[in-house]
């Protein structure tokens, strides 16, 4: 047996798999204040007359690193940067501790400015005062030689807790993105730490001894262990969740709206022939451009229990959220309480949840379900013009899945995915406005805790062969061999293989589930001097594509 746990804004979704069924499934509120008891309640009522020792996966998406990155609930962090000539580093200053420090690398990864270790150890001296504790370091070209990362981190360790470094990152080229993601690792990573911890506890005390997987952003999975190497990548593992929870029910050679409607937003994603989009560079949130491999989504405040209220006669919804909707003991009404009026809904107090609707009915001379149809149609409306927004938003430039890049493709969806408590009724809603088909996916209401459940371990890496200086390297896995001048793409492409089942493998992945690899890019180029050839710069990056592990398959019929 597997189990998923999904920790949503206003709800935490949690199932209990076997291979050929969903066993149990539960639905607890979500204390953002208090995360730890909201999943161990989970755990307690999944495993209630469960032998623990069946249990062999636990896996769990959750909006902890993004709630800090929105409300801005991060540790202040150092940051070491170097760049050398062409470009000053302080355009991209993540703060108050960034310093600009000496040493350059350059693009073929040679050294033509040296680390100045006394003006580090001057730095690391005023972090301490300041009561600085977690560290970033970026040199520019560390994709190519971390030396000078590496020296500067050998000098810091004996100062700071812990220390992020640029190059363990991504093997993608990209300075600015780099600087964010390395300062975004290291901010949120003792708010990551301290809540895996307090969850690894809580299944030990059950008597779970098995490995916990997080969602990562890209819709696969890594061990917790990896994960505080690099927290960064479970920023948007719900909406993550959503998208491989919808991916059985779309259908192939066609185009597909997923929509999760959650109690405070809703996740918007798109699928093309079953695939998921996927943001080519990584992920943006806010100010922060990151290196972070992702799907593409999108979230709109509006929910079940968005606040819904009159401005000049207007009905507005959203994006504030003060607590459930008033059906089910909250203070004002909300979209859940107009369903609950149009007799849709019915697991709460439909009086109350009358009460308030009745009050924005009057204001509007309209009866009580004239007012609740009003209020539900703005809802699906608000919802359905944000995604086509975004969608010809994706067709001005070119579209990326997790499989491919389609040049001069436009996304037309056929159909739309629905997820979420309230996912049935706006199906048949969506459907009636819209004149697309729109269906409510099985189990919709814990359809996201069962994609995270059952999504599979995946991973990238990226090799730069150089056969003049006879050496392949991919520095962000710690990797770096001599080569021949005969090296050629076979061999390189052999190198990647090998690196990249290693690195499942650490992650967490079983051999079953590490067989979909593919190369997405190689580039090859001629070093010619004096008019005679010197040699060739080789470059790849091979990934295992998202997708569901294998047993599972007919939970998904």
């Amino acid at each position: 047996m597997i189990i998923g746990i999904d920790v949503g804004g206003t709800n935490t979704d949690a199932v209990l798999l076997s291979s050929s069924r969903i066993e149990k499934k539960v639905k607890v509120p979500t204390d953002s204040a208090d995360l730890f008891n909201t999943i161990l309640s989970c755990f307690t009522r999944l495993l209630d007359n469960i032998d623990p020792k069946k249990i062999k996966r636990v896996v769990i998406s959750t909006t902890l690193t993004t709630n800090a990155i929105v409300q801005q609930n991060m540790n202040p962090v150092g940051m070491f940067v170097s760049a050398g000539p062409g470009i000053d580093p302080i355009a991209f200053s993540t703060g108050e501790h960034y310093y600009c420090v000496s040493g350059s690398i350059n693009h073929r990864g040679r050294e033509k400015a040296p680390v100045n270790t006394m003006e580090i150890e001057d730095i690391a001296k005023k972090l301490k005062k300041t009561g600085i504790e977690y560290i970033g370091i970026v040199s520019k070209f560390c994709v190519r030689n971390p030396s000078h990362e590496i020296l500067i981190k050998r000098i810091l360790n004996k100062h700071f807790k812990k220390i992020f470094m640029g190059h363990h990152v991504s093997g993608n080229l990209n300075f600015p993105r780099r600087i964010a993601t390395t300062h975004l690792n290291a901010a949120v990573f003792s708010l990551h730490k301290s809540f895996f911890e307090a969850v690894k506890l809580s299944l030990k005390e059950k008597g779970l001894a098995v490995p916990i997987q997080i969602l990562k952003a890209d819709g696969g999975t890594m061990s917790l262990e990896s994960s505080m190497a690099f927290p960064g990548q479970t920023v948007l593992s719900g909406p993550a969740a959503s998208i491989m929870g919808a991916i059985p029910y779309a259908s192939k050679k066609q185009d597909a709206i997923v929509l999760d409607v959650g109690g405070t937003t809703t996740d918007i994603a798109f699928l093309v022939d079953k695939a998921p989009l996927l943001e080519p560079l990584g992920i943006q949130r806010g100010r922060y451009k990151s290196l972070i491999r992702s799907l593409q989504t999108d979230s709109i405040g509006i929910g079940g229990d968005s606040i819904v209220r009159l401005k000049n006669k207007e009905l507005i919804i959203g994006p504030d959220r003060k607590g459930p909707a008033m059906a089910f003991g909250g203070p004002e009404p909300t979209p859940t309480d107009a369903l609950f009026v149009l007799g849709l809904m019915k697991d709460g107090d439909k009086e109350n949840a009358q009460k308030g609707i009745h009050k924005i009915a009057k204001e509007l001379s309209l009866t009580d379900i004239e007012a609740a149809d009003q209020i539900f149609k703005k809802c699906c409306s608000i919802i359905l013009k944000k995604t086509f927004e975004m969608i010809d938003k994706l067709n001005s430039k070119p579209v990326y899945t997790v499989h491919e890049f389609l040049e001069g493709y436009k996304i037309s969806p056929q159909k739309i995915l629905l997820l979420g408590g309230p996912a049935p009724y706006f199906a048949k809603k969506i459907e009636e406005l819209y004149h697309i088909k729109t269906i409510a996916v099985p189990e919709s209401s814990v359809a996201n805790a069962i994609g995270a459940a059952l999504a599979r371990t995946t991973c990238e890496v990226s090799l730069n062969a150089d056969t003049e200086q006879g050496i392949v390297s991919a520095h962000e896995e710690g990797f770096a061999e001599p080569i021949s001048k005969t090296y050629s793409k076979d061999d390189l492409i052999e190198t990647a293989l090998t690196l990249l089942k290693e690195k499942a493998i650490n992650l967490g992945a079983d051999q079953d589930n590490i067989d979909e690899m593919e190369v997405v890019e190689f580039q090859q180029f001629n070093i010619v001097r004096n008019f005679s050839p010197r040699g060739k710069i080789l470059r790849i990056k091979m990934q295992i594509k998202p997708g569901m592990i294998k047993g599972f398959e007919k939970i998904l019929l």
